[in-house]
């Protein structure tokens, strides 16, 4: 698990510009994007943990920290138009 969660916060790094190009149609700006990247892929990790989710090689890890950043993405902005 541990090797698996360290993984998936690197690829959310740089995935993180990704996540913000699907849900706000542009990126945050560098380090913001690497933030949200970071704690979605440790979300990601987290959920498929608790879902029961194979985490299967870099494509598997990268869908996940994807998945991740998208969904604390949209959490944010719920929060942020409230």
């Amino acid at each position: 698990m541990h090797t698996n969660l360290i993984f998936q916060i690197l690829s959310g790094i740089i995935v993180g510009w990704l996540a913000g190009i699907v849900v706000q149609g542009k990126g945050m700006g560098p380090l913001p994007d690497l933030i949200i990247g970071a704690l979605g892929a440790f979300l990601g990790a987290v959920l498929a943990h608790v879902f029961h989710i194979e985490i299967a090689g870099f494509w598997g890890a990268l869908g996940i920290s994807v998945g991740g950043a998208v969904i604390l993405l949209i959490v944010l902005r719920v929060i942020k138009s409230n």
